[in-house]
């Protein structure tokens, strides 16, 4: 159950179920590849990102400021894209969980922009 803008409880529709879905699945590759260098840098940041996709599906589910998480969402998601072009030029081939995650990715983006789009900016 989640909370519309009038602080309303409202149902997640489909489109939240299936940014549920990509955010879960994201947050999966990056425990998975974070564990693989626990002692690393990147390992642990992996380990923060998927907290960070973990705590922004707790809070649509429970109705935390929806449009807020929306809006908050799509750098956090969209920035990791672009991070990971960057710091892997040329492009080498992409492992199966990293072509996993990046789909995962841009479908999250997408449906963040569509609920944005739909319910509008917070504040307003």
């Amino acid at each position: 159950m989640t909370r519309n803008a009038s602080g309303e409880a409202g149902q997640l529709t489909p489109l939240h179920w299936v940014g549920i879905g990509a955010a879960l699945v994201t947050a999966g590759v990056h425990f998975f590849l974070g564990a693989q260098d626990l002692d690393g840098l990147f390992g642990i940041s992996f380990l923060f990102a998927g907290i960070g996709f973990l705590a922004g599906i707790a809070a649509i589910v429970v109705g935390w400021r929806r449009r807020l998480v929306y809006l908050l969402g799509v750098p956090f998601t969209a920035g990791q894209i672009v991070l990971w072009l960057a710091l892997n030029q040329p492009i080498p081939p992409i492992s199966a969980p990293e072509a996993v995650d990046k789909v995962a990715q841009v479908v999250l983006v997408a449906v963040l922009v569509v609920l944005l789009y739909r319910e509008g900016l917070p504040g307003r």
